[in-house]
């Protein structure tokens, strides 16, 4: 995949912006840095979207910049000009699609249909957009196409909120989706960079979804991982299962047959909706891994990965829900 088109799935929520004054485009880009979104799909329904494209492409450089509702070249020209990355359209123009494809820039055109789909993926474009996601069927529709278009990989808009967007992004060939509730016309308008900064953290970590999966004892040997293992299932009424290098008393209890190198004590597995996604938000915090930790499932996507250093004497590592 494009590395346009990889950051845009590991950021996965890409805020859809419609602002009518350009001066509030770098304050609003700001907070959408600072609430763990760094990207934008600002959208040519006003007059001010290329003004403000090209403020925020200045000011604030790491922002992935998009721009959306592009319907001829014209605009086309204008938005990669004043420097975005993508191209995103309501709708399938094979002409505008294939001037963007001839200038080098990522096009994702609006489509609804299987057949638009075929067409607009025949001609090159590795991702799609669904839309209007909620009106055309969601996630259901897209699962009865996507039997048929198994390469097809979809961002989603319309209809898109906190409340419904992992319903979208579980769905293996949702590369994102694309939403304006974090972005609306009267938190701009009144400039409330802090709310639009604490909705799209809100919406950072309902899409991670961090929780504990099991946390990893280092005991001495076999004979020790089974007997402390069958004494927590005693006590508690757990479920004794044995392994091969550990045994697990329940879910949340591994007892290792052999102490994990990783960790002095052991280790702490948090599950995530998507490690890969886990990996670029927690690495824009300053956090390391360990490369060679990273295991991958058959379709090539991280299911586990070790964090580098200790939190108590434990190891940390990631893994797939």
């Amino acid at each position: 995949m494009n590395d346009v088109l990889k950051r845009v799935s590991e950021i996965g929520i890409i805020p859809v912006i419609a602002i009518e004054d350009a001066s509030k485009a770098v304050p609003l880009a700001k907070a959408l840095v600072a609430g763990g979104l760094p990207a934008a799909e600002v959208t040519f329904r006003t007059a001010a979207a290329e003004d403000a494209i090209r403020a925020i492409a200045k000011e604030v450089p790491d922002m992935l910049l998009g721009a959306g509702t592009v319907l001829t070249i014209d605009q086309a020209d204008r938005a990669m000009a004043a420097g975005v990355s993508f191209i995103v359209a309501p709708g399938y123009d094979p002409k505008v699609t294939q001037h963007v494809i001839d200038k080098g820039c990522i096009m994702v055109p609006g489509t609804a249909t299987p057949g638009e789909m075929q067409q607009a993926m025949n001609q090159g474009c590795e991702v799609l957009k669904f839309f209007p996601a909620e009106a055309n069927g969601g996630v259901a529709m897209l699962k009865n196409i996507g039997a048929a278009l198994k390469t097809a990989s979809w961002m989603c808009t319309g209809g898109v909120n906190t409340k419904n967007l992992m319903d979208y992004l579980s769905y293996e060939q949702i590369s994102a989706v694309g939403g304006t509730w974090m972005v609306k016309k009267d938190l701009i308008e009144g400039e409330k960079w802090d709310e639009i900064t604490a909705i799209s953290k809100d919406a950072v970590k309902t899409m991670l979804g961090f929780s504990l999966a099991h946390v990893g004892v280092n005991c001495g040997s076999a004979e020790e991982a089974e007997k402390v293992a069958k004494a927590l299932c005693a006590l508690f009424g757990l479920e004794y299962k044995a392994g091969n290098s550990s045994n697990f008393a329940g879910k949340a209890v591994e007892c290792m047959k052999k102490p994990d190198a990783r960790g002095t004590n052991g280790h702490i597995a948090i599950g995530t909706n998507s490690v890969d996604r886990a990996i670029y938000h927690l690495g824009r915090q300053g956090v390391e891994f360990i490369e060679e930790s990273r295991v991958l499932d058959a379709k090539g996507k991280t299911k586990a990965i070790y964090i580098k250093g200790e939190i108590g004497g434990f190891a940390i590592h990631l893994m797939q829900k």
